[in-house]
């Protein structure tokens, strides 16, 4: 008889687990994983970089194959990006202790939200603090083409949130406006956007105005050199926010609010709207949104 009971306890302790570990889809593969975390085998679609944080601008640890294992632990919330599989801000914490996107990732497990980092154990009075690489608030104007990229992808997503433009046409018009930040009205005053002080109004957002040389044409196309004053911020960000702002908030630019899923149309209606007199400005911008494919980063 204790023999018996004994048998049936080994048949339930080997076969429950294993018949519970059989109805996981192949693509996952789950291990056992202390409470507060999860430990799943992931795939990733396409070739794809792990990153020491949870956005494009942070530093590649490795890349990694298409149809490569990984495994993940948890997820936070990053940089918004349309992958492969999916459009998501979710990035999803590996063993290895860097970042993936889930934008990337076959399957969607169930991750649990990945705990802050633990505070560092009391130290001497010597012991100098170190504090972690601080996340770009915004571009500037030292930054390469592939940094101001990445460090304004945010604020035009949230512009678009805010304000329905478009993060491509935001993002198109922030590099053609300021030459990929490195004009002198963007390194010195942090504007982006060629935002002009009309009766030395600065508007909600500016700090003050400016007179810089610009070029303006007529409408014949041809241009030349004047001076015209033009708002100042005090952060990059505040110039993203005033570019949004003034386009939903202008009678004149109302129409291109007819297609916020439409970027070209869009500009183009922004462009009739007289946002700039240079006649090829809607081309310009258009070859830049397609040039960079800056469409990728529209939020759905």
């Amino acid at each position: 008889m204790g023999d018996q009971y004994m048998l049936r306890t080994l048949k339930r302790s080997v076969l429950v687990p294993a018949l519970a570990l059989a109805a996981t889809a192949t693509t996952l593969l789950v291990a056992a994983a202390p409470a507060d975390a999860a430990v799943v085998s992931v795939r990733v679609k396409g070739a794809l970089a792990a990153r020491t944080g949870a956005a494009n601008w942070f530093g590649q640890t490795r890349t990694i194959k298409n149809n490569t294992k990984v495994t993940v632990t948890c997820r936070v919330n990053g940089q918004y990006l349309r992958g492969n599989v999916r459009r998501t801000a979710q990035w999803d914490r590996t063993t290895a202790g860097d970042y993936v996107s889930h934008a990337y990732v076959s399957g969607n497990p169930k991750l649990p939200v990945c705990a802050p980092p633990a505070a560092p154990p009391a130290t001497t009075p010597a012991a100098a603090p170190t504090t972690a690489p601080a996340v770009p608030m915004g571009p500037t104007g030292t930054m390469t083409n592939e940094q101001f990229l990445a460090a304004s992808i945010p604020a035009a997503q949230q512009s678009q949130r805010d304000t329905q433009v478009p993060t491509s046409v935001t993002l198109a018009q922030a590099i053609l406006e300021s030459g990929w930040g490195r004009s002198s009205l963007s390194a010195n005053d942090r504007n982006f956007f060629g935002m002009k002080c009309f009766n030395n109004a600065t508007g909600p957002y500016a700090a003050g105005c400016k007179a810089y040389s610009t070029q303006e044409c007529d409408a014949q196309g041809v241009c030349s050199t004047t001076v015209a004053t033009f708002r100042t911020y005090n952060s990059a960000a505040d110039s993203f926010r005033d570019h949004g702002a003034s386009l939903k908030s202008l009678s004149r630019y109302a129409a291109a609010f007819n297609y916020p899923k439409d970027p070209n149309q869009f500009i183009a209606e922004v462009h009739k709207g007289g946002y700039a007199t240079d006649p090829l400005y809607t081309t310009k911008v258009v070859a830049l949104m397609t040039k960079y494919n800056l469409y990728q980063y529209d939020l759905a």
